[in-house]
Formats: structure tokens, C-alpha cells, sequence
């Protein structure tokens, strides 16, 4: 099986007859794969217009230079067995920054032969003795040429999300050297059947059942209308702090926190009696996190005030310095930047002798600076070379100010569906909602766990399907080893 990432450009080599257009037309949609042939048949007479070739791999290349542009993957289905213009694909795929793939079509010369025989316009004799010539010097040097990876069939083809194109050999590295990792649950939705009436049973069923199979930790957008990137604005939304407590009363490990409440959401000191509150109920499992805001949307349907980016992050560092003081012992005053208190007074104070911190957001110069300086854990997304860097960015300012950084945990945010077959979606729905095997799973999350993350945060799509958790069940079963 061929794994593709989802961003990259795919470049068919092989001579008339070897199968590339009929293997790409069931691979990848039309709108994916761009024919030389049909290019000459825009700017020509049809597709064998010979005398339309310049023409048409002068727009072949402006089409790879927009469609790269955007990200897309592209499929280049030609000859490809001019070393010179596979030198040209390579460098457009480097121009913006993706792979460029080799697919080569190792068809029998003979096989080549009967089927270009078979065509109602056949290619000439001659033509396909050169091309075959040509593809023997061409496939001995496909190897060394540059491609970020040369694949040899044809065989089937899979569009995987960025990054999991080698997670079986990262899978099996897990099984033969297990470290841990930590799995929390993001609760994003609540779209239970059943709606409003059945929401309660739902929801601790899945609690429950989470807890069960081992996660450590749930957490629920600190939101009051559903945010674009998840759903629609007039979907079910349930007042964090609320849910937490009923998630509390429902479980008994798991740790409970916003991911994350936004800083002007609440006064400081409402937010720390809320957190507070939750410690107490909870017997000593919240955890606090907390960002600068963003939904400016949501500001202005509330009446709530949504200052610009700057004070936003002030006010978010105010009350970093505040929260300590509401729960640590006296009624201390407090002054900062936005935020003045007369007396930080918290009772009960929380059962921890430190609610635990996160900072959600991987802002190099001014998320990560605070996290630095103020928190207990930081929230990170994408790859584990996304991870990488935010890491050397986050031990440089622990360095600035002589913090150890192994002192604060890495917590990593993503979306996972597991099914048993690639075929169960389409690539579109696989790539957007990070669905794989679960050998897939379990070799993306040993790639974030060599990266450096601690504790891996999920949103599964799948989880007001009682099978949803159980179906997620084996890869935290896979990280359960002690390092």
C-alpha cells in the first residue's frame, strides 16, 4: 500500500501502456489529477495533438505552481520520462514546501505493447520502443534523483493525514519499546440522540465509560455558542464549569478542565471561585486553563467587551499573577496592568496545594513566554516538528528566566477517528478528522511522544457513538507501559 500525505505532488513515470491514467482514475477524484493528454486537448486539436505539447506543459506548470499554492494535492499523470521535467516538478514542489512523490509504473514491455495495440489511436511502434528505451535509464536513477519517496507498482494507493505516512513503523517501534503517554478527552459536542432530555445520561455514560478504558483527563471548550470550526452556532452548547462539576460527580480519577476559558469571559475572581469550586466537588481534580479569547463573535453577542489582541494578553498575564493568590493562604490586595483587587479571597480554598495551570496557545513570543513564567502546562497542535520547535521556543524563555522546562507538562490537542478499513471514509474525511487504524493512532501518538508530549488530548468525532470510546480503547491500552 502507497500512503500519500495529503499535501503533496505525485508524479506518474512509466511509458504508453503502463497503466497510469487507469490506475489514477481510481485513485484520486478527477479534480486531484492533471492530464497531459486533456491539457493538450484544451490548447489543442485533442489529446494526441503532438504539436500542442509546449502549450500544454506550459499551463501544466501553472496550474502545479496555484495548485500547490493552495496546499492541494496534485497528481501529475504524463510520461514523465524526461529527466529534466521531473527535475522541474521537483523543484515547483519545493518552491511551496511539499513532497514531491515517484509512482513508477513497472509494466512489462510486453504488457505495454498489447495495450497500446488495443487503443482506437494507437502511438507508433517506434515511439514506444524509444519510450521504453527511455524508461530503463529513467527508473535505474529514480532512486537517487531527489523524490521524497520513489514507490515502485503500481499498488493501492491511500491519502493519509500530514505526517502518517510512516506511523506503521512507529507503531511497531511502540510494541517493541513501549514508553507512556498520558490521554485526556475533549468533549467538544454534545449532539446525543435523544437531544436535551437524554444529554445527562449521555454524558456521564461516556464519562464513565472513558474513565474505564483509561483516560486521565476530560476537558470541554469554555464556549457559549458552538465555535465555526466544530459546528453549527445554534447547536447544544453546555456552560463549562457546570458540565465539569456533573462530570466530577460522575467520575473518580480524572482530572477536569476549560480547554481553555477565555481570560474575558469572567472576572478573575468569579474565575477562580468557579475553579475553586470545582477542586472541592471534585476532591482535588480540577485543572485551569486558560487563554487570552479569540471568538470576538461570541464577545458581542454576550455584551461582553473584547479589547485588542495586546490588552487581551495583559489582562491574561494580570490574572496568571492573581489566580495563585485567591487560593493560597491570607486576603492578599493585587495591582497589575487591568486587574486591581482589593482582597484575593477564596473559600474553600481548592483541596490541591497548587491548581495545576495550562495556557492554551502556541504563540512563540507571548503565549509561550507565559507559559514559561506562569504555568504548569502548555497545549500544543499539529506534527511532531510543530512540537519540536514550540519546545526549543518554550526552553528558551524557561532558559531567560532559569525555569526548568521539564517542570512543565506538554499537553497536545487533536481530533482521532479509528476505523478498521481506509475505505470506512473518503481521503477528504480521513485527513480531516485524523482517522486511521489503530495501528495508525498508535504510531502518530509515539511520534508525538518522542517529540516530546506528555499528555495527549483528544476529540473524537465518533463519541456520542457508545462505540466511539471503546473503538479508541486500544491505543491507550498501547501507552499504559511505565517509561
Amino acid at each position: 500500500m502507497i500512503r500519500l500525505p495529503h499535501r503533496c505532488l505525485v508524479v506518474l513515470v512509466g511509458p504508453s501502456g503502463s497503466g497510469k491514467s487507469h490506475w489514477a482514475e481510481r485513485a484520486f477524484r478527477p479534480d486531484q489529477v492533471v492530464s497531459t493528454d486533456r491539457l493538450r486537448a484544451l490548447v489543442g486539436e485533442g489529446e494526441h495533438d503532438q504539436r500542442a505539447s509546449k502549450d500544454a506543459f506550459e499551463v501544466l506548470d501553472s496550474v502545479l505552481e496555484r495548485r500547490l499554492k493552495r496546499g492541494l494535492l496534485t497528481v501529475v499523470d504524463s510520461l514523465a520520462l524526461d529527466a529534466k521535467q521531473r527535475e522541474k516538478y521537483r523543484a515547483i514542489a519545493a518552491r511551496h514546501g511539499v513532497p514531491c512523490i515517484a509512482i513508477a509504473f513497472e509494466t512489462a514491455p510486453e504488457e505495454c505493447r498489447r495495450r497500446n495495440r488495443a487503443r482506437p489511436r494507437p502511438v507508433p511502434n517506434a515511439v514506444i520502443a524509444q519510450q521504453l528505451k527511455t524508461w530503463q535509464t529513467a527508473r535505474e536513477h529514480l532512486d537517487q534523483e531527489g523524490f521524497a519517496a520513489v514507490h515502485r507498482g503500481p499498488d493501492r494507493a491511500v491519502v493519509v493525514p500530514e505526517g502518517w505516512e510512516h506511523t506503521p513503523a512507529s507503531a511497531a517501534r511502540q510494541k517493541e519499546a513501549p514508553v507512556s503517554l498520558r490521554f485526556g478527552l475533549q468533549l467538544s459536542r454534545f449532539a446525543f440522540d435523544g437531544g436535551p432530555a437524554a444529554l445527562a445520561d449521555n454524558l456521564a455514560a461516556v464519562a464513565r465509560r472513558a474513565e474505564e478504558v483509561g483516560f486521565t483527563s476530560f476537558w470541554v471548550m469554555d464556549h457559549f455558542l458552538q465555535i465555526p470550526q466544530v459546528g453549527r452556532e445554534w447547536e447544544d452548547m453546555l456552560e463549562s464549569y457546570t458540565t465539569l462539576s456533573f462530570l466530577a460527580a460522575h467520575t473518580t480519577r480524572a482530572t477536569l478542565g476549560t480547554l481553555v476559558t477565555g481570560v474575558t469571559y469572567r472576572n478573575p475572581g468569579h474565575l477562580a471561585k468557579a475553579v475553586a469550586t470545582l477542586d472541592v466537588l471534585s476532591r482535588g481534580r480540577a485543572v485551569c486553563g486558560i487563554g487570552a479569547a479569540w471568538f470576538e463573535r461570541e464577545h458581542r453577542a454576550y455584551g461582553w467587551d473584547f479589547p485588542p489582541v495586546r490588552e487581551r494578553f495583559e489582562l491574561l498575564e494580570d490574572t496568571l499573577q492573581a489566580l495563585p493568590l485567591f487560593w493560597g493562604p491570607g486576603s492578599p490586595a493585587f495591582s497589575g496592568r487591568h486587574l486591581n483587587v482589593a482582597e484575593a479571597t477564596c473559600y474553600p480554598r481548592p483541596l490541591q496545594d497548587r491548581i495545576p495551570i495550562l495556557v492554551g496557545g502556541s504563540g512563540e513570543r507571548k503565549t509561550l513566554r507565559l507559559v514559561a513564567q506562569y504555568a504548569d502546562a502548555c497545549n500544543l497542535f499539529g506534527g511532531p516538528e510543530n512540537v519540536r520547535h514550540k519546545l526549543a521556543v518554550l526552553r528558551d524563555h524557561c532558559g531567560a528566566i532559569g525555569r526548568d522546562p521539564g517542570t512543565i507538562e506538554v499537553t497536545h490537542l487533536s481530533s482521532a477517528t479509528v476505523v478498521d478499513a481506509y475505505d470506512e471514509l473518503d481521503a477528504d474525511a480521513r485527513v480531516r478528522t485524523n482517522a486511521g487504524t489503530v495501528d495508525d493512532h498508535v504510531g502518530r501518538f509515539r511520534d508525538l511522544a518522542d517529540a516530546g508530549v506528555d499528555h495527549a488530548i483528544v476529540n473524537l468525532p465518533t463519541v456520542t457513538d457508545p462505540a466511539g470510546i471503546d473503538r479508541f480503547a486500544p491505543i491507550v491500552a498501547a501507552f499504559s507501559t511505565s517509561r
